[in-house]
């Protein structure tokens, strides 16, 4: 198993040095669901929230907490994105929304956690907008599925 690279030879927690990694193209996707009631994903298809546009919200939601990672997440560095893409898709399967992002960056880390928190807060998002018509909603199955780029490679999530 990899050593963890945010402790330092003590075991206290560090920010890494990337100072002499090479900046590549790095990219990363990661998916979340939330699941509600058949009803309250009609109340999103069919705009009848009454804070308003649910999905295009979480979306808009998603973009920018993936530009905020680094002040969210202690170690995180900040990093000059040069992609974020957020969808969140009505799944009648669930019933509920299933939301993805792709964070690209020309850099000397990667952007796995960016993708992982645009997912979380637009799936946060859209629980916040329709609360109000169902508070049993559940966020689950926030994961990374691909990343690519640096010295590690590229890795895919088995299904």
């Amino acid at each position: 198993m990899p050593s963890l690279t945010h402790l330092d030879a003590a075991g206290a927690a560090n920010m890494v040095d990337v100072t002499d990694k090479a900046a590549t193209d790095r990219a990363a996707r990661a998916e979340g669901l939330v699941v509600m009631n058949p009803e309250t994903l009609r109340l999103i298809r069919e705009g009848d929230a009454k804070k308003g546009d649910v999905l295009g919200t979480a979306r808009l939601a998603g973009i920018m907490a993936a530009k905020r990672t680094h002040e969210l997440i202690p170690l995180c560095h900040p990093l000059l994105l040069t992609k974020v893409r957020v969808e969140c898709e009505p799944d009648e399967a669930l019933p509920g929304i299933r939301v993805t992002a792709e964070v690209r960056v020309q850099g000397p880390t990667g952007v796995e956690m960016e993708a992982l928190t645009a997912v979380s807060v637009a799936c946060l998002t859209v629980y916040d907008m329709v609360k109000a018509a169902d508070r049993g909603m559940r966020v689950e199955g926030v994961r990374l599925l691909h990343k690519s780029g640096g010295r590690s490679g590229t890795w895919e999530a088995g299904r």
